[in-house]
């Protein structure tokens, strides 16, 4: 989404400071509408929010290519304002769904590994995808295809057994503040906006070791070299059960993921930059995933939704912060390149002032009631549980 508005902008005559605004815009109101959204699923369920979601940020994007950033600069930004708030918390949905789907832990650990590194492939493949279109027909057609794909994909899961089965939990605990009542939470979503900031942090350097080596394919090799290696990532922590309890694992991942980054900061040839990239992107997935169980473990009864929107949030909100303070280092290679691995080291802190507090109990109560379709009917109130 954010290629597409940059080259409409482009094709419509305005400036990259404008379209980086709108970008920006787009990504701080996904971040603040994202735990709304959660939080209405785990009231309401997820078929009747999130299907108002996708029809009202669809309609915004297919009207932004009539809104001239030029002419009608207002009326651009609040369709990209209303299109990032009711962007649909598909991601969220997805993750409250795994337990109800596959309620063993080793291959719910599984899914969401796969889940965590397959969206790498959204970074693989989208911005040349959006690129050939708007080369071949024009940005208009782009934004349209995005908007129409979205639509697609929350069809799909909208119209699947276990969405339209999913139900909010009987009860609500956390008060006003939900999932936030909980310290270690608060804690871990700090934490994990420093891995959004790392993230941010290389889409710029990428960029810049483009610009500085005239080598345009470096700006989307580098972040495709990381998304891969989440991809591949996800494969291997799935296919076996890791030693220890969630928080080491959480620790270990975190450690591992900082420790990648390392050789990055001394800003290496372009070559060598792709490759040592794809390392950060073995150990992404390993902490995001740990970092999914641990919220489903920790997050108030009936918040668990939202919870995970938080989490999404946070990396969201990171990654800005990383894209923004790296562009303002991008003249300045050596500290341009130790950004990342600063985010990363962010995050390990953080977790590690924060290890007793993210102790999980052995076992965690299933957030939200799924129905069974069996012969034997469930009784009222039973929940799925899992080993945490």
């Amino acid at each position: 989404m954010p290629v597409a508005i940059l080259l409409l902008v482009a094709d419509q005559g305005g400036s990259l400071a404008t379209g980086g605004a709108l970008c920006a815009l787009y990504g701080l109101a996904s971040a603040v509408g994202q735990p709304v959204l959660g939080r209405m699923v785990d009231r309401r369920g997820q078929t009747l929010v999130t299907s108002a979601a996708v029809v009202i940020t669809t309609a915004c994007l297919l009207l932004l290519p009539y809104a001239h950033t030029g002419t009608q600069p207002a009326l651009a930004a609040g369709l990209v304002v209303l299109a990032g708030l009711s962007t649909p918390p598909l991601e969220a949905n997805l993750r409250a769904l795994w337990g109800s789907v596959l309620p063993d832990p080793g291959r719910q650990r599984a899914a969401l590994a796969l889940d965590t590194g397959a969206q790498g492939l959204i970074y693989v493949a989208g911005p040349p995808l959006v690129a050939a279109l708007s080369t071949l027909w024009n940005p208009h057609a782009a934004m349209t295809t995005t908007a129409a794909l979205g639509l697609l994909g929350a069809a799909i899961v909208l119209s699947a057994a276990p969405s339209r089965a999913w139900q909010p939990a009987a009860s609500r605990a956390g008060g006003f503040f939900g999932p936030l009542h909980h310290s270690g939470l608060r804690l871990l979503f700090l934490a994990v906006s420093g891995t959004g900031f790392a993230l941010g942090a290389m889409n710029v350097q990428a960029v810049a070791l483009a610009d500085r080596h005239s080598m345009a394919l470096l700006s989307g090799l580098i972040p495709a070299a990381l998304s891969v290696g989440s991809l591949v990532g996800g494969f291997l922590h799935g296919r076996r059960t890791w030693p220890g309890t969630l928080a080491s694992q959480l620790l270990t991942a975190a450690a591992l993921f900082a420790a990648a980054w390392v050789p990055l900061t001394a800003d290496p040839e372009p070559l060598a930059a792709t490759v040592l990239t794809a390392l950060p992107g073995l150990f992404l997935t390993a902490l995001i995933t740990s970092s999914f169980l641990t919220v489903e473990a920790l997050a108030p009864a009936g918040t668990t939704t939202e919870a995970y929107a938080w989490l999404i949030a946070s990396v969201g909100i990171g990654q800005s912060a990383g894209t923004a303070l790296a562009g303002l280092f991008a003249a300045q290679p050596a500290i341009g390149a130790a950004l990342p691995a600063a985010g990363a080291v962010l995050t390990l802190l953080v977790l590690v002032g924060a290890r007793r507090r993210l102790s999980t109990p052995s076992s965690a109560v299933r957030r939200g009631r799924h129905r069974r379709h069996t012969d034997a009917p469930v009784p009222a109130g039973r929940h799925c549980r899992r080993s945490a």
